[in-house]
């Protein structure tokens, strides 16, 4: 098997994903709550899209 070269790009995405990650104690609820307030203090506007549904009985499994 050919093994590839790193990139370190990718490398230092995934450890700021690690730090937020640790600093929350790996805990998901705590690792969103940080990100939702990184999101508020940075001054962008975010766009939210609202939930959708699952169709019981239907083909589709998402209504849009």
């Amino acid at each position: 098997m050919e093994t590839t070269q790193a990139d370190p790009v990718i490398a230092e995405v995934r450890a700021m994903r690690d730090g937020i990650a640790a600093r929350a104690d790996y805990d998901v609820a705590a690792i969103f709550q940080r990100i939702r307030e990184m999101q508020e203090g940075s001054g962008r506007e975010y766009v939210e899209y609202p939930a959708r549904r699952i169709v019981e009985g239907s083909d589709e499994t998402l209504a849009v």
